[in-house]
């Protein structure tokens, strides 16, 4: 696992980001922070805290559909006992968002009452919405606005350049492109966002990633794995024994019978991420 502490994710992209977040954070008065729930630590970027500073944040675990819930609400827990705001949400069905606009209004009740005391009531809030690649800003600032006006992908790294968009009630929202940092400490942090679709797969070993994959099920979610490929004893099996397993039933094979390991550890990926194998926190 040690090489996914130092690949260089996206670097030319990340410090044009980075600038990008400086230049405008002056012109918003909160910043909107994206994080998948099914990882919620390991998706915060740790380099925010230093870019934004003392700015107002709110933290939205979206995609918490597709996470433990239990996991989810103990990280709720835990930023809003560290003074962060936080919301649970689903940007794709539109869960929890109800929830946004009124928890803007109630961080920047001050800043409200200030442009009003400025003769600028009608002034609106800016937000600007921050996060790693694949956690759904597009998919947010989408449900806010109303129509599709942001562009959506399944893959990392699909916004490129910053706008606004208005979402109704006097609130703007600023886009901007997802950013990794520039290297993992931790190793397993890398794995994890490779897990969850965070990072360009051209730069990953597949079947390894699926295979570190298999160890954490193996240990958390041993029930998981066995139901959706009818595996007998998972949780006593080595993870490219049950790779190969998944491969035969699947039907997953190449020219002479091999199976193709690849396109297996593929599938178990896309459909982990789906949602197919059931509620998973990494975290």
């Amino acid at each position: 696992m040690e090489e996914y502490k130092n690949i260089q994710w996206f670097p030319g992209h990340m410090a044009k980001t980075r600038r990008q977040i400086k230049e405008h954070l002056p012109l918003v008065d909160a910043v909107a922070e994206l994080v998948d729930a099914r990882a919620a630590r390991s998706s915060r970027n740790p380099e925010l805290d230093a870019l934004v500073g003392r700015k107002p944040r709110i933290v939205l675990l979206n995609k918490c559909d597709l996470a433990d819930e239990a996991a989810t609400q103990r990280c709720l827990r835990e930023l809003r006992g560290s003074g962060s705001a936080a919301l649970a949400v689903d940007c794709r069905s539109g869960k929890g968002l109800k929830a946004f606009s009124p928890l803007v209004r109630e961080l920047l009740s001050a800043q409200i009452q200030r442009n009003i005391a400025r003769g600028m009531p009608g002034k609106p809030l800016r937000i600007m919405v921050v996060g790693i690649p694949n956690t759904g800003k597009s998919s947010f600032i989408n449900r806010m606005a109303g129509q599709n006006r942001a562009k959506v992908a399944d893959r990392p790294g699909v916004t490129r350049q910053n706008n606004w968009f208005a979402i109704g009630g006097g609130i703007d929202l600023l886009d901007t492109p997802g950013v990794l940092w520039p290297k993992f400490e931790d190793p397993v942090v890398g794995l994890r966002l490779a897990f969850i679709g965070s990072v360009k797969e051209e730069i990953l070993d597949i079947p390894e990633v699926a295979v570190a994959f298999l160890k954490v099920m193996r240990r958390d979610y041993p029930e998981r794995l066995a139901e959706r490929y009818r595996i007998a004893d998972f949780a006593e099996r080595e993870p490219y024994e049950i790779l190969e397993m998944i491969a035969k039933k699947r039907g997953l094979l190449i020219g002479g019978g091999e199976i193709d390991l690849e396109r297996t550890a593929g599938m178990l990926l896309d459909e982990y991420r789906a949602g197919r194998l059931g509620r998973i926190s990494l975290d």
